[in-house]
């Protein structure tokens, strides 16, 4: 990965491999204008996206389709420091009729992902599942 200062508070991140960028600017309440992902906002959503691909290795493994769910991510800052105070994910299942065993399974699976296991123990992490069935 490469990082590239644009300048006025904006980053172009580049995944060299594939060549995808992803932009950055600062947030309003910290001196940017908000036009892209803060480098925060990237965390949160670095929970949610580890979250859903450790979900879907199970999925895979176990006939299991989880294609569909989408994830809201809301992330709540925090003051002396400034920081991630906590980040609350709300994860809407697809209609699909899983069984106990397997929601029980995909919940265990997004708590064990890696970003969740390296993000500080101080910032509440909270997930919510929605089972459409």
């Amino acid at each position: 990965m490469s990082l590239r200062y644009l300048g006025d508070l904006h980053t172009e991140c580049t995944h060299i491999a594939s060549g995808t960028t992803i932009a950055t600017d600062a947030p309003v309440d910290n001196q940017g204008r908000g036009e892209a992902f803060s480098p925060t906002d990237l965390c949160a959503l670095s929970l949610a996206a580890c979250a859903v691909t450790i979900m879907g290795i199970y999925g895979r493994n176990h006939d299991c389709d989880i294609t569909g769910m989408t994830v809201s991510v809301e992330k709540i800052m925090g003051a002396n420091p400034r920081r991630i105070a906590a980040v609350k994910l709300v994860f809407a299942m697809p209609d699909a009729e899983y069984t106990d065993r397997q929601k029980q399974a995909l919940e265990q699976a997004a708590l064990a992902c890696p970003v969740h296991q390296s993000l500080h123990p101080d910032i509440e992490k909270k997930m919510t599942f929605i089972w459409a069935r």
